[in-house]
């Protein structure tokens, strides 16, 4: 589905699939979990889920005639941090606007994580204090404008690349690469649960996955505490990204958006994210952070209790990556 589009490498190849046998028996053993491991997706900078996109946005940048990389996320954002690791890779310069998404007051927010990862690598970091959206923003608009007025050759990167017009590509590239897999491994995943924000890495799940019917078994978990909004735009990035591929057309029913697990809101942990996260590291040795993958792994533990996955199913879990967020969040964690 993806021959037509150019490809600019920066992982490492398919990423691993693991079989969580411990979670899967401590939760009773009736549906067998994996975790295909995005988060051990490459060597820049820890890597993770938006790396896929990026390879599909980076030749369009080079041929653009761009040298400044301009995106935009919250205070501890994985998207601007791997953003920071293109611009560094492909010897670009990267503008990146960090705003107060999280309500969270750890002494350490914007001084660890992500955001002294991209400091390193050199990016020019402006924090703004603007609340939580998936949408357009003035900051990073004014932010492309200023690259200019200092005569630099911007190139814009929306946040999460989800609204960029390739930014569904990677994703389909996962499910085209699962199927891959799945054939070696000599299994079929019935579901595949995934944490859902800015959409395109679920939208792209979607367009890949409807191509053998189960586009609807993609498994979103809202992260975002606005699931109107994230579900409309899932869609529509969803539609655009399967008739960019010749993929068929993607409906309403095709989105599969739970609710549940956002709460209290966007970046903040509650008690059971808490003790997802600490649940699955203490059981596999595998870490996921406040903002994402605890939620979406909080989703996963609670929807395999309340039995919504029939008995005997093959539940993918993706590992976006993330972690590297949780050394904001020092204090919640500080005895383990």
């Amino acid at each position: 589905m993806l021959e037509n589009f150019e490809r600019y490498p920066l992982t490492f190849g398919p990423t691993p699939i693991e079989k969580l046998d411990r979670l899967s028996a401590h939760l009773g053993g009736g549906v067998e979990i994996f975790a295909k491991r995005e988060d051990c997706n490459s060597g820049l900078a820890f890597g993770g889920n938006k790396l896929r996109k990026l390879e599909y946005i980076v030749p369009d940048a080079i041929a653009s005639g761009a040298d400044t990389l301009v995106s935009i996320g919250g205070v501890q954002s994985n998207h601007t941090r791997m953003v920071a690791a293109t611009a560094a890779k492909i010897g670009m310069k990267c503008r990146l606007v960090q705003e107060s998404w999280v309500p969270h007051d750890d002494a350490v927010y914007d001084r660890v994580g992500n955001i002294l990862l991209s400091r390193v690598m050199g990016a020019e970091v402006e924090l703004v204090d603007e609340g939580f959206d998936i949408g357009i923003r003035e900051s990073w608009e004014n932010a492309l404008e200023d690259v200019k007025a200092r005569g630099g050759k911007p190139y814009p990167i929306p946040a999460g690349a989800s609204v960029h017009k390739y930014g569904g590509l990677g994703y389909v590239g996962f499910a085209e690469e699962v199927r891959a897999q799945e054939e070696t491994l000599g299994l079929t995943f019935d579901y595949i649960v995934v944490c859902t924000v800015t959409g395109s890495t679920h939208a792209g799940m979607v367009a890949g996955f409807a191509a053998d019917g189960r586009a609807e078994r993609v498994i979103g978990i809202d992260a975002s505490a606005t699931p109107d909004q994230t579900r409309a735009q899932v869609l529509d990035i969803a539609r655009n990204t399967s008739a960019l591929v010749g993929g068929r057309e993607i409906g309403d029913g095709d989105i599969v958006l739970i609710e549940d697990y956002a709460y209290p809101c966007y970046g903040v942990p509650s008690k059971e994210t808490v003790e997802a996260i600490r649940l699955s590291a203490r059981l596999e040795g595998m870490m996921t952070d406040p903002v994402y993958e605890g939620k979406s792994m909080q989703g996963l533990i609670d929807l395999v209790s309340k039995g919504f996955f029939p008995a005997g199913s093959r539940v993918l879990y993706a590992h976006l990556g993330g972690v590297p967020a949780i050394n904001g969040y020092s204090y919640t964690f500080r005895n383990g």
